[in-house]
């Protein structure tokens, strides 16, 4: 996975309702599980998922459904257990996105972040209907 290094601006501090608990990390990156997920409007759609610390690396997120609307994941029963989610209302989704040089970049929907919206607690997940999604999804460039 390709990362960039860059000084985020953390315009919306950590605080107890942005934290979120990936209790078996993300892929590649297991051993960071406590993570803050910091927007700045003027930023949006985007967000950034970062893990805590210092040195800790951070994540360039987007909800999946803003770039393609009839996106239909299927979260495996295993998987909505761990999380404890009831409803599909229950779940925040998150693709994380990779740059691959200027004006390019596409996002994971084979294996999004789900979040339990009321315990914060997430998992990345590998969708039942992974087949029908790309691992490199492209975002449309924006003028």
């Amino acid at each position: 996975m390709k990362t960039v290094e860059t000084i985020q601006p953390e315009k919306t501090p950590p605080t107890s309702s942005n934290l979120v608990n990936l209790p078996l990390g993300l892929l590649g990156f297991e051993p960071f599980k406590n993570f803050a997920l910091l927007a700045d409007p003027a930023e949006k759609p985007f967000a950034w998922l970062k893990a805590q610390g210092d040195t800790s690396p951070a994540f360039v997120v987007i909800d999946p459904f803003v770039v393609l609307p009839d996106y239909k994941p299927e979260i495996p029963d295993s998987d909505t257990t761990f999380l404890g989610l009831k409803e599909a209302k229950d779940a925040i989704l998150l693709g994380i996105v990779t740059f691959h040089g200027p004006n390019q970049a596409t996002m994971n929907l084979k294996g999004p972040v789900v979040v339990n919206r009321h315990s914060h607690i997430g998992k990345q997940v590998i969708i039942t209907n992974s087949a029908d999604y790309s691992v490199h999804h492209p975002l449309p460039l924006t003028a």
